[in-house]
């Protein structure tokens, strides 16, 4: 058994917790060990597989708060079992992760600019890999494609403040007379996330897309469904994730796996409030504009900032 964690996000963690799985034969590394010049690279996959022949990936992490259906108790998530080629595939994605976890290893560095972003294509599925450096991140290329043509759009995400390319190919959608339908965090783990990604509510609802806001439980759910088209993983859709940290997201292309994807959809959309836009527009006090404004400044502009600063700075 090899266990890889990343290290800013498991910092509470005593450093005796995974004594039982070493002492048991197991081995565990920290994914970037914490240090101040490159705290912001982050390894943001979720990813379990055994013996490269079942694979499990999602938005969950393995903690306590998962415990429970999402809906009376525990964080609301999705996650998806793979069998065969895909999680042979995701095996070797596991290696490559866990041979760099110490952020010293001479190949990743030399490599690092060109190796990270990627994509592994069959006919009806590809596995999307995004990470930091040089590129255009895969998941926002392929999601940027399948908007172009879209007619119907559902997501579930946790953190949505989408880059500009991604806001304009949704509003197209709504434009062409298509229709645009997003699950959004009315409770969730990270306020400041929150707070920006409300600034952009009523943009999107004057463009006629629909809003709503999961109410039972803090959202970490990842899914996206783009008419035939489904993604998930462990990608939200804001800068840390399209541009700062790995992730690991699974597109499918095929109706079958779009239907069960569209009743997960519609099983959450029964817990969930719309956001109506004259409410909306009437409910938001002049401290809560600012306090939105703010919070979008800091995700959208001074996190990725520091992010580029720190890996251009890494030795090659």
């Amino acid at each position: 058994m090899r266990v890889l964690i990343d290290a800013l996000g498991s910092y509470a963690l005593p450093a005796n917790f995974f004594d039982p799985l070493k002492e048991a034969g197991a081995e565990v590394r920290l994914f970037n060990p914490i240090a101040l010049n490159r705290l912001s690279i982050r390894n943001h996959r979720k990813l379990l597989v055994c013996d490269d022949r079942v694979a499990f990936v999602g938005g969950f992490n393995i903690a306590p708060e998962y415990e429970g259906d999402g809906v009376k108790c525990g964080w609301c998530d999705v996650g998806l079992q793979i069998v065969g080629l895909l999680a042979a595939k995701l095996a070797s994605s596991f290696d490559e992760m866990f041979a760099r976890a110490d952020f010293r290893h001479k190949r990743f560095m030399r490599f690092r600019r060109f190796d990270a972003k990627k994509s592994v294509t069959w006919p009806a599925e590809q596995i999307l890999f995004g990470g930091p450096g040089r590129g255009q991140s895969p998941i926002k290329h392929a999601l940027n494609e399948d908007l172009k043509k879209a007619k119907d759009v559902k997501i579930i995400v946790a953190y949505f403040l989408p880059t500009w390319s991604l806001r304009r190919g949704l509003t197209e959608v709504v434009r062409r007379g298509g229709n645009v339908q997003l699950i959004l965090a009315g409770k969730s783990d990270v306020l400041l996330s929150q707070l920006a990604g409300r600034s952009l509510y009523r943009r999107f609802l004057k463009a006629g897309a629909e809003i709503y806001e999961y109410e039972p439980q803090i959202l970490h759910a990842k899914l996206i469904i783009v008419d035939d088209a489904v993604y998930i993983g462990s990608s939200n859709l804001d800068p840390r994730s399209l541009q700062i940290n790995y992730e690991l997201m699974i597109r499918f292309q095929h109706p079958e796996i779009a239907r069960q994807a569209r009743e997960v959809f519609a099983g959450t959309l029964k817990h969930s409030q719309q956001i109506e836009r004259e409410r909306w527009r009437k409910s938001r006090t002049l401290w809560q504009k600012l306090e939105q404004r703010f919070a979008y400044w800091v995700l959208v502009r001074i996190d990725p900032y520091f992010a580029r600063r720190q890996w251009r700075a890494l030795p090659d």
